[in-house]
């Protein structure tokens, strides 16, 4: 396992500058690697497989998250200690914790993906907000679904601010990137899944669903963006168009907000029909 350097790696250094290209999305998918900013994120990456191939750490990072470090050491990342400046300039966060891994793509094919005959899907289709395409991962993940499917109108799933979203979530369920939203629904219907679009608008009402028993098999929730929702022809490709009700005065539910009650009904329903297992099994 290599060791943590003994001194502090220089701001001139190549692998800094490498690693501080990376808040780009063209040297991301040039190389392929990403950056993943804080303990939680670092610590869920080194658990990953071989996905961590770098850290950078302070001295009082090191110290304080010491078995982080070993984590890191251990999945054969190199180590490398840095003064805070080299992180300010590596992090893409106001207030960095003090630790920044370089990740390799951690993505899943899509034909994965439906082989696996998944049982509660997210398609994001349309989102651009990096921030609500990083928080529905999360409630995704929370929820119970198998798997998350990025359309190619979406952000990039490893833009810093999704990545930081989604709090370590991107590395525990498979992701898929970039699949058209014409190909995401016409696959996932083959494999046998109900493709539900959530919108305010939608004719049919979430609470009603639920209430008629239909919502136990293999479902996709397809989400949109936030200021304008899906488009027509996104709606037109789906099973039923459905609303989350608002039962107070509330104007309307924010993406993430309404994601996670979405996932959640269908967790639930498909517990009650012996469909799916318990979000909350170990």
């Amino acid at each position: 396992m290599p060791p943590v350097s003994p001194e502090l790696i220089s701001p001139r250094s190549p692998r800094v500058s490498a690693a501080r290209r990376l808040a780009k999305r063209n040297f991301r998918s040039k190389e392929r690697l990403f950056l993943a900013e804080g303990p939680q994120a670092v610590r869920e990456a080194a658990a990953h497989e071989t996905t961590l191939v770098e850290l950078f750490t302070t001295v009082e990072a090191a110290e304080r998250y010491a078995d982080i470090v070993a984590e890191a050491r251990a999945a054969g990342a190199r180590v490398h200690l840095a003064d805070d400046q080299v992180i300010a300039d590596i992090s893409t966060t106001v207030t960095p914790q003090g630790l920044v891994g370089v990740c390799r793509f951690v993505d899943t094919p899509f034909e994965e993906i439906l082989a696996a005959r998944p049982r509660l899907v997210a398609v994001l289709a349309h989102v651009r907000d990096p921030g609500n395409a990083g928080t529905v991962l999360r409630c995704a993940d929370a929820a119970g679904a198998e798997a998350v499917v990025l359309t190619d109108a979406s952000v990039d799933l490893y833009n810093p601010k999704a990545v930081r979203a989604s709090v370590g979530s991107l590395f525990h369920l498979p992701v898929a990137v970039g699949v058209p939203v014409e190909r995401a629904v016409a696959g996932l219907q083959e494999a046998g899944v109900r493709i539900l679009a959530a919108d305010g608008a939608g004719d049919r009402d979430l609470d009603d669903e639920l209430d008629k028993g239909s919502m136990g098999g293999p479902t996709a929730w397809v989400f949109g963006n936030e200021a304008w929702g899906l488009p027509e022809e996104t709606r037109a490709l789906t099973d039923a168009v459905v609303r989350v009700p608002i039962h107070g005065k509330a104007e309307s539910l924010n993406l993430a907000t309404a994601a996670a009650v979405c996932l959640y009904a269908s967790a639930r329903a498909q517990r009650a029909s012996g469909g799916c297992r318990s979000v909350t099994e170990s």
